[in-house]
């Protein structure tokens, strides 16, 4: 298998019907072998019911169906466990990216890089509430990582095969997936595609999700630089507390020593204790157990979700 689209869907029953036929006649332009994997997020509306409907026409594309909504993460990471292509590209369902801009992406892997990202130099989304705050968490991403994307957030990328092999992942990872590529090696590139604004179905995200990028950005910074070495930063922080503990101590010998002042009842030497071993034991637990969820996830090869049913389009979609 050459090509293999993964499509994380979810509520998109007015779309996705429509999006099919277009990728179907997108890769068959593009005179390769392919696969159209669709990840059916849980959805509560008709998205399952007009999947298997395109089915019979459709030998090409495969259905994997979700207990419940399981997030885009989740989805994608069974769309690249079930992919047999080359080369894997990943689609948003709601006809906003353009299945156009496929063969483009094919021809910069072709040049030699594993991954291609969207960029979407014309975003047709709402201004403050999803392009403003896109653009802030784009360039913090950048400047953490130091992986210079203009636009994480789209879905609309391609990646070596060999590449996502290599990756795992976990929580809500997926738009840093370029980041976590590099630190196992690829090389990257962006290229403009087109995007459109939503004219059917609701959008599934909104600023909240600005919050939740800091925070996984926090983890994907501490998995690229310290998964092997966790005592550079557990040691950075602990000789850290023990400097501003000295500090602290010096200033309760000078306080002692030049104006007499108790010792045991000075309330600087206890505020000191509290708050630094508290913030440091509240960080150090939180990235414990970003390794310790990853190390269970891995040596158990437990996924990160559960899957209610597989199609395949020569088979009996009942």
């Amino acid at each position: 298998m050459d090509i293999s689209l993964v499509i994380p869907a979810y509520n998109e029953q007015e779309n996705i019907a429509l999006l099919i036929p277009r990728v179907i006649t997108v890769l068959e332009q593009v005179q390769k072998s392919f696969e159209i994997i669709v990840i059916d997020d849980g959805s509560t509306d008709k998205t399952y019911d007009r999947l298997k409907e395109l089915l019979p026409a459709c030998p090409q594309l495969k259905v994997v169906r979700f207990r419940k909504n399981f997030g885009q993460t989740a989805a994608l990471s069974a769309g690249f466990k079930y992919a047999l292509g080359d080369i894997i590209i990943t689609l948003d369902a709601d006809l906003q990216n353009d299945p156009q801009d496929i063969p483009a992406l094919l021809a910069e892997i072709e040049k030699g890089r594993d991954v291609v990202s969207g960029w979407r130099k014309d975003r047709q989304d709402p201004y403050l509430n999803r392009i403003l705050p896109s653009i802030v968490a784009n360039k913090l991403i950048s400047m953490i990582t130091g992986i210079h994307l203009h636009d994480y957030g789209c879905t609309l990328k391609a990646y070596r095969r060999e590449i996502l092999d290599n990756v795992e992942l976990y929580g809500e990872l997926h738009r840093f997936l370029p980041a976590l590529a590099s630190w196992a090696g690829a090389s990257i590139s962006e290229i403009p595609v087109s995007h459109h604004p939503r004219h059917l179905g609701k959008s599934k995200y909104g600023i909240s999700r600005t919050f939740r990028v800091i925070l996984d950005l926090i983890t994907v910074k501490f998995l690229m630089s310290f998964q092997t070495q966790p005592i550079h930063v557990f040691g950075a922080f602990g000789l850290g507390s023990l400097g501003l503990g000295l500090l602290s101590l010096a200033a309760v010998v000078y306080l002692k020593l030049s104006m007499n002042f108790n010792m045991t009842g000075n309330p600087l030497l206890y505020a000191s204790i509290l708050f630094f071993f508290t913030a440091t034991q509240f960080i150090l637990m939180g990235l414990l157990a970003e390794m310790i969820i990853r190390t269970y996830f891995e040596s158990v090869k437990k996924p990160i979700y559960v899957i209610d049913h597989v199609l395949e389009g020569h088979n009996n979609p009942n």
